[in-house]
């Protein structure tokens, strides 16, 4: 599947910045799952001071803010050519070994909600993914789908307890739920073709856990699927603030506001 993608995000200040740096991890890369026939990356309001490649194989973009601007302005956009794996993403090849990807974070660490949600889970499946999508539909029913229930920096416990969250949330209950039974597993940040609107306000986000014998397999649990061919992969981590589109630090500037626009379509 051909997909074009435009990505816009805003931030608007009420005072002018007097300095900052901010991490872009928006390039997606050639894989098993995509082929990127084209990629631009515009900077409004800031500079681009270097890039790199992080520990999981993201290119990184490190801007820095002009001082005095008010306003700033990340746009990209591309033409990316998707191949529907049924969500195996291919063996592990970044420089980070499995083993790290056991490790829980500050946004996956279970407590007494997570180990309950746990200790309900009794797949029947001798089957590593036969066991991981149960797993995931284990998650889907506890956590509900709700756009407005959470932010960035809600925990998976939070979310479990609230029994609400978005695909961030639903990533990082995978993620530690997966790594408790064993499973490596990492957080994945991209784009997903949805079949009934052109217009987004977020980009996606699902998780992969490592399975022996297939490596990397794919798990939206908000849409209750492996990715397929409608999904792009940009950037993956830990968990979300590893694979985030952008963070950073901003000095001055208070008020902030943002404005994120997403379009993907055939």
């Amino acid at each position: 599947m051909r997909l074009t993608i435009s990505h816009n995000t805003g931030y608007a200040y009420d005072h002018p910045v007097t300095d900052g740096l901010q991490q872009l991890r928006l390039r997606p890369s050639n894989s098993l799952l995509q082929t990127v026939h084209s990629w631009t990356v515009g900077i409004e309001g800031g500079r681009v001071e270097a890039q790199f490649t992080d520990q999981h194989g993201n290119t990184v973009d490190l801007i820095s803010i002009i001082p005095g601007v008010t306003e700033i302005k990340v746009t990209c956009s591309g033409d990316v050519e998707t191949h529907d794996q049924s969500g195996v993403a291919g063996l592990h090849s970044s420089p980070t070994p499995l083993w790290h990807f056991c490790r829980q974070t500050a946004l996956t660490k279970p407590g007494p909600a997570m180990k309950a949600l746990l200790k309900s889970f009794s797949p029947h499946a001798d089957d590593d993914v036969a066991r991981l999508h149960a797993l995931s539909n284990h998650i889907l029913a506890a956590v509900r789908y709700n756009a407005d229930a959470t932010h960035a920096a809600t925990t998976a416990e939070e979310a479990v307890k609230e029994e609400h969250g978005v695909c961030q949330d639903h990533a990082h209950v995978f993620l530690s739920l997966a790594r408790e039974l064993g499973y490596p597993a990492r957080y994945v940040s991209g784009y997903l073709m949805m079949n009934d609107r052109v217009e987004q306000d977020a980009t996606h986000a699902w998780a992969e856990a490592h399975v022996d014998g297939l490596g990397w397999v794919g798990f939206d649990v908000s849409n209750a699927i492996s990715p397929d061919g409608r999904y792009v992969t940009v950037a993956t981590g830990l968990d979300y603030s590893e694979a985030a589109p952008v963070s950073g630090l901003v000095v001055g500037g208070t008020a902030e506001s943002m404005i994120v626009s997403v379009q993907v379509q055939q």
